[in-house]
C-alpha cells in the first residue's frame, strides 16, 4: 500500500518519476488564464484567516459543501470564518477520489507545511496552526504565494472598460518580478441580449470617448480599447459563449440591430446571431493584427438554479456542462478568418468532454507552418480538470494532434492557493507520458521525453503567447 499523497503521488511508474522530478517539478509557472484580482497582488494582501484565503473565492469547495448538505450560511452566508472552515473540514472526507480533495491537501502541505489529515476532529488544531502561519509568514501574503509557487507570469481576465490601473502599478513596481498581464474579455460587448446592454455601451463609449450610435462607432470604440490593452501588455483575449452560428449581415442591418438594442429592445434570435458573428469576426481580425491569441470557452449552461442565482449571484457554483455546445458553429467562423488570412492563434475550451475529438480534428484543420498547433484545444477545463478528465483530454490531443505542442495547465481560478493545481497537472502529465514508455509505445529517450515535459509545462506557453 502506498502512503497517502507521498512524494510519488500519482507517479505510478519509474519513467513518470524520472520525468517529474528531473524535468517538471521545478519549471516556472505561466498561468495564462485566471480570475485573480490584480489589486490584491499590488497591495500584497494579507489574509485574515483560513476561511478568507481558502474558502471565500473557491466555488469548487462551495459546490462540495452544498453536495454534502452544508447550509448556505456556512458557505457564502454570515457564519464566522471558523464555522465555515469547520463545515468544509466535515465535508472533505466524503470527497474521496475528487480533485478538490487532492487540491486541499496539496494546498495545506505546500503552503502551510501542514501534513495533518483534515476532518471535523482535527479542524480546530489545523485552523489555529494555519492562521498563525498567515499572521507571521510573508510567503502567505499575495506576492509571497506567487513567489513560492514559481509564478513567472499570470494573466487576469478584464473587461474592455477596465482601467487596468493595478496592472500599470505592478508593471512600474521593480521590486516585484512576476508579470501580471491583462486579457481582453468582451462578454458584455457581445451580450446584446442582456438587459443592461445599452447601459454598458454607454460606459464603453465614455471610456473610449466615442458616442456609440452605429456598428462603425462600436468598432472604433473597441479599437481604442484594444490598443490600450495592447500597450498594457495584453497578448490574449478570452470569450465565454453559448453559441456561434455563421450569420453574415450588412453594415446597415448591424446598425439597425444595434440601434434597437440601444433603445432597450431585445433582439430576435436571428438578429442576435448576426450581431454576435459580426463582432467576433471583427475582433478575430483585430487580434490577428496585434499578434494576440484568442481563447474561446463554450459548452456551459450558467446559473441553472435560478433561486440560488438570485439570492447568491453569479460564479457561485450553479453552472453545468451543456450537452449542446458551440463546436458546430466554430468551423465556419475559423474558416472565414482563415480565408482572409486573419485567423489568430486560437485556444478552444469546451466544458463537455464529449467534444474532445471534435475539437482536436477541427484544430488540426487550421495549421500554419511557423506556429505549431496554431489552433488547439485548451487544457481540461473546470469540471474536467480532474485525473480522468485530464487524461482523456491529453489522450485525445495525443491521438489527433501533437501532444508535444500542448500548452498545458491554467488555473482559471480566483484563489491564489490554486497554483498547487499545476503540481497536480504535472504529476498527471508525467504519469501519462511514463505509461507510454512502460507500455512500449514510446522509446525511453529521456532527452526527447524531457523536452516534451518541459515544453508542455512551460516553454510552449512562452512561445505561443510571447510572454
Amino acid at each position: 500500500m502506498q502512503a497517502f499523497m507521498n512524494r510519488e503521488f500519482l507517479l505510478k511508474n519509474e519513467a513518470a518519476k524520472k520525468l517529474y522530478f528531473e524535468y517538471a517539478e521545478n519549471m516556472p509557472v505561466i498561468d495564462y488564464h485566471c480570475h485573480i484580482d490584480p489589486q490584491e497582488i499590488y497591495e500584497n494582501k494579507q489574509f485574515s484567516d483560513m476561511s478568507e484565503i481558502w474558502l471565500a473565492a473557491d466555488h469548487y469547495k462551495w459546490r462540495l459543501m452544498r453536495i454534502c448538505g452544508v447550509d448556505e450560511r456556512y458557505i457564502t452566508g454570515d457564519a464566522t470564518g471558523w464555522e465555515k472552515f469547520q463545515a468544509f473540514a466535515t465535508a472533505l472526507p466524503r470527497a474521496i477520489g475528487a480533485p478538490v480533495f487532492h487540491w486541499a491537501y496539496l494546498e495545506l502541505r505546500r503552503y502551510f507545511g501542514c501534513n495533518a489529515i483534515l476532518n471535523k476532529d482535527t479542524a480546530r488544531d489545523i485552523w489555529d496552526f494555519c492562521n498563525e502561519k498567515l499572521k507571521s509568514d510573508p510567503l502567505l501574503r499575495a506576492r509571497g504565494i506567487l513567489e513560492s509557487s514559481k509564478v513567472e507570469t499570470l494573466v487576469t481576465t478584464d473587461d474592455p472598460i477596465d482601467s487596468l490601473e493595478w496592472h500599470e502599478k505592478l508593471k512600474a513596481d521593480e521590486s516585484f518580478r512576476c508579470n501580471v498581464l491583462p486579457a481582453f474579455r468582451p462578454d458584455s460587448v457581445i451580450g446584446i441580449e442582456q438587459a443592461d446592454f445599452a447601459k454598458y455601451m454607454s460606459k464603453l463609449g465614455a471610456v473610449a470617448q466615442v458616442d456609440i450610435r452605429s456598428f462603425a462607432d462600436l468598432k472604433t470604440a473597441l479599437i481604442h480599447r484594444l490598443d490600450y490593452f495592447d500597450q498594457c501588455g495584453c497578448r490574449a483575449s478570452d470569450h465565454s459563449m453559448s453559441s456561434l452560428a455563421y450569420a453574415p449581415a450588412t453594415e446597415e442591418e448591424l446598425d439597425e440591430i444595434l440601434q434597437q438594442a440601444l433603445d432597450g429592445k431585445a433582439p430576435c434570435s436571428e438578429d442576435g446571431k448576426k450581431y454576435l458573428y459580426a463582432v467576433m469576426r471583427f475582433l478575430g481580425e483585430e487580434y490577428s493584427k496585434r499578434g494576440w491569441s484568442m481563447e474561446l470557452h463554450f459548452s456551459v449552461l450558467r446559473n441553472v438554479n435560478s433561486r440560488c442565482h438570485e439570492s447568491i449571484g453569479i460564479n457561485s457554483g450553479f453552472d453545468i456542462i451543456n450537452p449542446n455546445g458551440t463546436v458546430s458553429g466554430l468551423e465556419s467562423f475559423l474558416n472565414e478568418l482563415d480565408k482572409s488570412d486573419v485567423l489568430p492563434k486560437t485556444l478552444l475550451f469546451s466544458l463537455n468532454p464529449n467534444d474532445n475529438a471534435m475539437i482536436n480534428t477541427l484544430a488540426g484543420s487550421f495549421c500554419q507552418a511557423d506556429i505549431p498547433s496554431k489552433v488547439q484545444q485548451g487544457s481540461a477545463w473546470w469540471f474536467n480538470d480532474n485525473i480522468v478528465g485530464m487524461v482523456q483530454q491529453m489522450t485525445s490531443f495525443a491521438n489527433l494532434n501533437a501532444l508535444g505542442n500542448f500548452l498545458g495547465m491554467l488555473t482559471d481560478s480566483r484563489c491564489l492557493l490554486s497554483y498547487a493545481r499545476h503540481e497536480y497537472f504535472r504529476r498527471v502529465l508525467c504519469n501519462l507520458l511514463g505509461q507510454y514508455v512502460e507500455d512500449g509505445e514510446y522509446p525511453a529517450d529521456y532527452e526527447a521525453l524531457g523536452a516534451i515535459t518541459e515544453d508542455v509545462c512551460y516553454k510552449n506557453v512562452v512561445n505561443f503567447f510571447g510572454y
